[in-house]
């Protein structure tokens, strides 16, 4: 029990000293290119392009999940399906 305390002791002092940190900034006096901000934006970009495709191919499965019906026998292990069917 004393080490479950503990932990989470240590895990607030951290939270808390990033959120100092974080608060706390000193001007940086940087210089920023419009090619920065192209980066900026094809990262943004390219990340939104990755969650579609991930959501794309994994949608079947989300929809399963989210409507609490299972699977089919033939969609579980499609390999088994197409010999079972000779």
């Amino acid at each position: 029990m004393d080490s479950v305390c503990h932990v989470k002791k240590s895990r607030l002092v951290r939270v808390i000293v990033f959120m100092i940190l974080g608060l706390s900034s000193l001007p940086a006096y940087a210089y920023l290119d419009p090619g920065s901000g192209s980066l900026i934006i094809q990262s943004i970009i390219g990340a939104a392009a990755a969650l579609g495709v991930t959501i794309k191919l994994y949608w079947h499965k989300i929809k399963l999940k989210v409507s609490g019906r299972k699977a089919p026998e033939s969609e579980i292990d499609p390999q088994n399906a197409d010999s079972n069917k000779d």
